[in-house]
């Protein structure tokens, strides 16, 4: 089974996408990776998807990428008496430690650290954005606001503190005792939520010590100020839409993104474009027009992955998301327009071996007209340099290694298989050979470039380029 596109999908597991029937169809649909919010449900349930995703990729024959995503931390105000309020524009509202029921006048926000992070002139959100205070002034254990825009306002809903870095951990007490279920389990990919700091990305990735690739997911304005080092220290990135768009002008989101984007194309990193991205689809079997051009819009920029949550985790019609985001990924790649667009934001190759290589073969392969390029790796360096390229042919990726195999489904353009290692130049011709013709890039005649590393095994040792000719079998 291969794809006939190179942007990749994720799509989100949950309560309507929990048993084997439903798995299998949306990865025939079109699903590379599959995604466990952590947020909700239970390990249990969590363990239970990964046994099935797994049996899925035995029986089908295909690597498949899961990603766990940890919830970060979450701030919260307390409760009120009554369950809701109303807060009214220009109104004084306060935010204290007292845990006493909440009124008009005041709630409790249990998050000490707070207090001290915020300043007068600063604003705070509440519900997702819809309330928005701005902040007079604030001590050790009162913050005094005064309410911008008002409305209903009910118990435990969510904080966001858009204008400072906050003082707090990325990884909370729960996410790290969910970050080793899921490295147990054996995950392919960790969503670290709310990155602010690459100081926070280093944090995660000594604990997970190599077993699985870290992904950020940029959600507060803060980790704009350090994009570069963030996307330098990071695995892969993900443009968390829906708290990004809460903590920032709704008009600003597209050109972050942008950037985002095109920053991660830059590194050679993996970039998923996430949040609402076919939202009407939670409960109706068709998108809007406007949800299919945000889908398009992605791909046109050249994002590896396009996302979908609610909308096959719970949603109604969750097997038709993701072939509807299959089909206008595919319409998108076949427009005569995306190769020239792809081009043009083409990034010059980084002064290393791999990028060397990695260009020169992509050269090679537009003037010999090659059907397939085939990127030999141990650790995955070599096919993402690849796809760092943008080829317009596929990308075959061997490697021995089927974790490797697993996290490369999320990479634009590469095709992922699992072969066992080779000793030697001719081996590893004759294996590229049959493994582009075996899953179906090329017929007898067709032309090849391969990338490996000599010595053969070695990771990051990328430095061999051939050119080959596929003769009949």
């Amino acid at each position: 089974m291969r794809r006939e596109r190179k942007a990749k999908i994720v799509a989100t597991l949950g309560p309507a996408s929990s048993d084997y029937a439903t798995i299998k169809a949306l990865f025939e649909a079109g699903a590379d990776v599959f995604r466990f919010n952590f947020s909700h449900g239970s390990h249990a349930d969590h363990q239970a998807r990964y046994g099935i995703v797994r049996a899925i990729e035995k029986e089908l024959g295909r690597p498949i990428a899961i990603l766990a995503d940890l919830q970060g931390p979450k701030l919260r105000i307390g409760q009120f008496e009554g369950g809701k309020v109303t807060l009214n524009a220009g109104a004084e509202f306060q935010l204290d430690q007292a845990p006493a029921p909440g009124s008009a006048s005041r709630v409790c926000l249990p998050h000490p650290e707070l207090f001290a992070a915020v300043s007068a002139g600063q604003s705070l959100l509440l519900d997702d954005g819809r309330i928005r205070l701005e902040v007079l002034a604030s001590d050790a254990g009162t913050i005094r606001t005064r309410v911008v825009n008002g409305g209903v306002l009910s118990d435990r809903k969510g904080v966001n503190v858009p204008d400072a870095v906050l003082p707090i951990p990325a990884l909370t007490v729960k996410d790290k005792a969910d970050l080793e279920f899921a490295l147990g389990l054996g995950v392919d990919w960790i969503a670290l939520s709310f990155v602010q700091l690459p100081e926070d990305v280093a944090q995660a990735k000594e604990l997970v010590k190599g077993r699985a690739g870290v992904l950020s997911k940029l959600e507060k304005p803060a980790a704009l100020d350090r994009l570069e080092e963030i996307v330098g220290v990071s695995d892969a990135i993900m443009v968390a839409r829906g708290d990004l768009g809460v903590e920032l002008p709704p008009e600003r989101v597209p050109g972050v993104q942008k950037r985002i984007v095109r920053l991660c194309r830059k590194h050679g990193k993996p970039v998923v474009v996430a949040t609402q991205m076919l939202e009407s689809m939670v409960s109706a079997p068709v998108p809007t027009r406007a949800e299919a051009s945000d889908v398009a819009n992605a791909v046109y920029e050249g994002a590896d992955a396009v996302m979908l949550s609610a909308e096959s985790a719970s949603g109604a019609y969750p097997v038709q998301a993701v072939s509807i985001m299959d089909r206008i990924i595919s319409e998108v790649e076949r427009d005569p327009l995306y190769p020239a667009m792809i081009e043009a934001q083409h990034q010059a190759p980084l002064p290393n071996k791999g990028d060397a290589i990695s260009a020169a073969m992509r050269d090679a392969a537009r003037i010999m007209g090659a059907k397939a390029m085939v990127a030999y790796t141990t650790s995955g360096h070599s096919s993402l340099r690849t796809a760092r390229e943008r080829p317009m042919a596929p990308i075959v990726s061997i490697t021995p290694k089927p974790e490797t195999a697993r996290r490369l489904a999320l990479a634009w353009g590469v095709h992922s298989t699992v072969s066992q290692d080779v000793n030697s130049v001719d081996e590893m011709v004759a294996a590229a050979c049959r493994t582009a013709l075996r899953e179906g890039f090329v017929k007898a005649g067709d032309q090849i470039a391969i990338a490996a590393g000599t010595p053969f095994g070695q990771p990051g040792s990328t430095n061999l380029l051939r050119l080959a000719e596929i003769w009949p079998q």
